[in-house]
């Protein structure tokens, strides 16, 4: 059969996705398939590796046959993924020996200090571009080493394998064939030289992680391997493979320095291109990795928001205020205003550009009139807020204004937030027509190997959905933001690490 079809694979925090895009970049199959997180002690977040890897075979195989395509039809498959959670896994069975540590959990955050309180912080930052935080993958690599008897001796034997998410789920599609991740991944482990491009063995030194457990780092456009037959019914070639938000970068077309998009889903994530350059921050922001495509290095800024859905979940799972997400846009819209109602969701912390690991969600400015529609319209307005705290430390950085802010995730369906967001910025937010940009910057850097289209013929047929402009006075704007930054100084810890 002609192969007419790029499939891509997006293992999410919450969930996997999979679409199936004809090359016009239309979806024709789609399917998704929840996943669950384990809370064992507070601030700690936990995954079941398997688990991630069943949703992400029932999620091809719904896609598959929600559009009655077969797998020998498809001419390349995308992977992206939930970036920093960490795994490490047996090479001889492929059984991972301990849980996944999400990337929002804080069970390191004592790690991270020590290596601070010995100097590092500089040395983390000059060769990974990173804030030293228990959000990246290193920290998490030793605390597994140091809690699994006979870890660490086994990793020296090279008994062990670690892997981002990416690299595990390429695992399990080649049935162990291939240990391999890429460099948008790479970049965010905290143990790898952006500039070089290679594993900083002084930083391995230092976190006393060994070598022997880390994966090859290819280009993001490469030739991972094929999709073991057994799962689909054909092999498909691995093609293409990003962590979410360069995939979503990438999915919104934005090739030049300058352009930046926001994604709202678990967390928020502004990331904007800075081409060739990777320009250091001097407001806490991560230089980071955008892209290799095949020795094209582009490199990015990027602000780490951990929590922006997730406190809408809490609103919906832990309160029980509300039963579907979409309802917090009516219970906002029956107020005129917040009301001095803040709510800062530092559930794990505070990420960019602040930092503080324990930082705790505070609940700010509530009087006995405060009601569920006050806490749902807080719960969407702390995404916002949080997008600007990012936006006003990226504008200093790269010396660029923001013209119009590209968006995409689950939250942007919800126009209150939205327009919300352009009042806040006084910058045009736009909506592409296509909201998963990060299974679509997936299924484009496959096909961009399989030399199925150009970045000009992307660009063609990228479509913006809806432009909102902001229409909130300069001074309104002004006074909301001033207390949201009140609130988040309620929340804080008084010494930040």
């Amino acid at each position: 059969m002609p192969r007419r079809y790029l499939l891509a694979l997006d293992q999410g925090t919450t969930g996997t996705t999979c679409l199936l895009f004809d090359l016009d970049l239309r979806v024709v199959g789609r399917a998704y398939q929840e996943v669950r997180c384990a809370f064992p002690q507070p601030g700690w977040v936990s995954q079941d590796p398997e688990e991630l890897w069943a949703s992400s075979q029932v999620a091809m195989r719904g896609a598959l046959r929600h559009a009655g395509v077969e797998a020998s039809e498809v001419a390349a498959l995308g992977l992206t993924n939930q970036r920093e959670t960490t795994i490490l896994w047996d090479r001889a069975n492929g059984r991972p020996i301990h849980d996944a540590v999400v990337w929002q959990c804080r069970r390191s955050a004592g790690i991270v200090r020590e290596w601070t309180g010995r100097g590092l912080t500089e040395r983390i930052q000059k060769s990974t571009g990173l804030v030293p935080d228990a959000y990246f993958s290193a920290s998490k690599i030793r605390w597994i080493l140091d809690q699994v008897p006979g870890a660490e001796e086994r990793a020296r034997r090279g008994e062990l394998a670690f892997g981002t998410v990416d690299c595990w789920i390429l695992w399990k599609l080649t049935g162990g064939r291939v240990h391999a991740t890429e460099a948008s991944n790479a970049a965010r482990t905290m143990l790898y030289d952006i500039h070089a491009r290679t594993w900083d063995q002084g930083l391995l030194d230092e976190f006393r992680i060994p070598p022997a457990l880390l994966p090859r780092v290819l280009p993001t456009t490469a030739e991972f391997g094929v999709l073991d037959a057994e799962i689909l019914g054909a092999e498909i070639p691995i093609l293409g493979m990003a962590g979410d938000q360069q995939a979503a970068l990438f999915g919104q077309c934005c090739f030049e320095p300058g352009d930046v998009k926001n994604t709202y889903g678990t967390g928020c994530f502004l990331v904007m291109n800075t081409g060739e350059e990777a320009v250091a921050s001097t407001n806490r922001l991560l230089t980071t990795i955008a892209w290799d495509l095949d020795g094209e290095v582009h490199y990015a800024l990027e602000g780490s928001v951990f929590s922006a859905g997730s406190a809408i979940q809490w609103l919906r799972d832990g309160l029980g205020l509300i039963r579907t997400a979409a309802e917090t846009e009516e219970l906002a819209r029956r107020l005129t205003d917040n009301d001095g109602v803040y709510l800062v969701p530092a559930f794990s912390g505070l990420g960019a550009p602040y930092w503080d690991p324990h930082a705790r969600a505070a609940l700010v400015g509530m009087t006995r009139d405060t009601r569920p529609e006050h806490l749902a319209r807080a719960a969407l307005e702390a995404s916002a807020y949080q997008t600007r705290d990012v936006v006003e430390a990226m504008i200093t950085d790269s010396g660029r204004r923001v013209g119009g802010l590209r968006v995409d995730g689950g939250m942007v369906a919800n126009d209150f937030l939205m327009q919300f967001q352009a009042d806040l910025l006084g910058a045009p937010v736009l909506r592409p027509a296509m909201s998963e940009s990060t299974a679509l910057g997936a299924a484009t850097l496959a096909g961009l190997k399989a030399n199925l289209f150009d970045r000009a013929r992307l660009a063609e047929l990228h479509r913006i959905e809806h432009t909102f402009h902001p229409a909130l006075p300069a001074q309104s704007r002004e006074a909301l933001y001033a207390g949201w930054k009140d609130a988040v100084a309620r929340a804080l810890s008084p010494s930040p690490a």
